[in-house]
């Protein structure tokens, strides 16, 4: 694992870090396949913490055939589950090997917020932050942004479970 260990002031705990977690090492943490795989690449990992996943929206995605014609525009849900997704794969990468192709299941979302519709040719940004947690349960502040614009946002938990 390409881990670093970060720089601390003094009195301060660090947290080890990710620069970044390609495809493949996604699809080996969640098990998530297209068409339901809904991020590309994580940058940023803080273990435990926080993570960026980044999204490519492409109009190829199966999702704009009917959201809508001639004006295709990402579903909410669908970028409410990009941060799920992210978030899934920082508790695993948290949790270590073991927990790699567990299930983390959705228990709540509050909050959820949508600013701006997100297109074809847009590039999310999905920022997660840990709240808490709690054994299994862990709750997630999550931020989507394109541009540097926040576009989404959202407050959920999940629970990480074995198949």
């Amino acid at each position: 694992m390409d881990v670093t260990e970060p720089t601390t002031e003094a009195g301060s705990a660090a947290r080890p870090t990710i620069p970044m977690l390609d495809i493949a090492r996604i699809m080996h943490a969640i098990p998530h396949r297209f068409p339901m795989l809904m991020i590309d690449r994580m940058e940023d990992v803080v273990l435990g913490q926080s993570a960026v996943g980044i999204k490519n929206v492409s109009v190829n995605e199966p999702f704009f055939q009917g959201h809508f014609p001639g004006h295709p525009i990402m579903p909410g849900v669908m970028i409410i589950e990009a941060m799920a997704q992210t978030s899934a794969v920082l508790v695993v990468e948290t949790l270590g090997p073991d927990a790699a192709g567990k299930l983390v299941y959705f228990m709540s979302i509050e909050s959820a917020k949508f600013r701006r519709p997100v297109v074809p040719g847009d590039r999310l940004h999905i920022h997660v932050s840990k709240l808490r947690s709690r054994g299994n349960v862990w709750k997630f502040n999550g931020v989507a942004r394109v541009d540097g614009v926040a576009v989404a946002e959202a407050i959920y938990a999940a629970m990480i479970l074995d198949r």
